[in-house]
């Protein structure tokens, strides 16, 4: 049975609190019985049989269980393996791996946002798009950058849901096991 990596967007922050019972719970809910999170930030691995439109049962179920309605970002472990082999930003990867994130998106985002969103930065981050996965490499820190509070002023999203490089290759070394 193939591994399903689930991101949950903007949680554990802003009141939104969604504990590593409350996934496996869920897990548990959608009949997977071997479920396994990773950190306190929205990380569930499912093993098992997923079917069709695992995201939006994701959801709907996380809203019948606590109430809170967020988004799922879900990718298989072939999938995330394509956004490790696609990292533009190798170097810093190695050399910086918190300052390098993947914002693993529900779309793949269209070439006119990227530009708009290069427009938007104010410091010396850089991004690239891939399909599903935006990479942003806050080479001065993510504490200082202004690059979300700009983005927003854009009024343009694509919706998706950032990690760190680390926990990138955490979640593929759970999947790989």
């Amino acid at each position: 049975m193939s591994p399903h990596i689930a991101l949950l967007r903007a949680v554990n922050v802003g009141g939104r609190k969604v504990l590593k019972d409350d996934l496996l719970g869920l897990a548990t809910d959608l009949g997977f019985d071997d479920a396994k999170t990773l950190l306190a930030s929205g990380n569930l691995v499912l093993w098992g049989e997923a079917g069709e439109g695992l995201e939006a049962r994701l959801e709907d179920g996380l809203e019948r269980r606590m109430g809170l309605r967020t988004d799922f970002m879900v990718r298989t472990a072939a999938e995330l393996q394509a956004v490790i082999a696609a990292n533009p930003f190798r170097e810093q990867a190695a050399t910086r791996p918190n300052h390098l994130l993947v914002s693993f998106l529900k779309t793949p985002i269209d070439g006119d946002t990227v530009e708009v969103l290069r427009a938007a930065i104010k410091g010396r981050e850089e991004v690239h798009a891939e399909g599903r996965a935006l990479y942003i490499d806050f080479k001065d820190g993510i504490g200082d950058s202004t690059l979300d509070r700009d983005w927003k002023k854009t009024k343009r999203e694509p919706l998706g849901t950032m990690r760190n490089w680390n926990t990138v290759l955490k979640l593929a070394d759970m999947v790989a096991a």
